[in-house]
């Protein structure tokens, strides 16, 4: 995927602003809905919130080996064996700390090579998504922000449809 300097400075913005999103959406449930899956077979909202710290902090070094190595291998990792780690029971406030101060960093480096074609333009090797570009990981992960923020959304609303 190739975009514009203007669409990728937006997707940078809107992930910097992912923990504002994750944050208020977790205001928005009592305490008691934390604990609760968002769906039959679903993750909690907890578990969402440490996954996604999780999730990108991967993401943003997979990033920073694209940028900085020539084609790196980009290393999975099993989501649902770390979901249920003894770290995903801790409270979120923790997670939501590194996911402030990650996204913050993120944002900065992302924003300050912005202009840098020839950075936007590498790529690294993921052993189950093939080559993966700069812009293709910015992409992924705004979505998987998105999508995560959706799931705790869900979980308010059915608090509130319940309540």
């Amino acid at each position: 995927m190739k975009m514009t300097e203007k669409e990728r400075r937006a997707l940078i913005a809107r992930l910097g602003n992912l923990p504002t999103q994750v944050e208020q959406a977790i205001d928005l449930l009592p305490p008691a809905q934390l604990d609760m899956p968002y769906r039959a077979g679903g993750w909690t909202p907890r578990q969402v919130v440490h996954h996604l710290v999780d999730s990108h902090i991967n993401a943003y070094v997979r990033m920073k080996l694209i940028a900085t190595e020539d084609t790196p291998t980009l290393k999975p990792y099993d989501q649902e064996a770390w979901a249920n780690a003894a770290d995903y029971k801790m409270p979120i406030k923790v997670s939501i700390g590194i996911l402030i101060g990650l996204h913050a960093r993120w944002a900065t480096w992302l924003e300050s090579i912005a202009t840098d074609t020839d950075v936007w333009r590498r790529a690294g090797m993921h052993p189950d998504d093939g080559r993966l570009t700069l812009d293709d990981l910015l992409t992924r992960y705004v979505a998987h922000g998105d999508k995560h923020v959706g799931h705790i959304r869900h979980r308010s609303q059915k608090s509130e449809l319940s309540g």
